[in-house]
């Protein structure tokens, strides 16, 4: 018996594969909105001195 045997590797390939899958539905459908805010511009403020 060796220890890296093929089916070790089809092993850990099929459980990273079902892994992936599982992070992938619960990042949900769109992980950007979440991930990268909207971005707002700063309201400007009209002084007595700029007038």
């Amino acid at each position: 018996m060796r220890l890296f045997k093929s089916d070790l590797y089809r092993n850990f390939a099929i459980g990273f594969a079902i892994g992936a899958v599982i992070v992938a539905v619960n990042a949900g459908a769109d992980p950007w909105n979440s991930a990268v805010p909207q971005a707002h511009a700063e309201p400007v403020a009209v002084t007595a001195a700029a007038e």
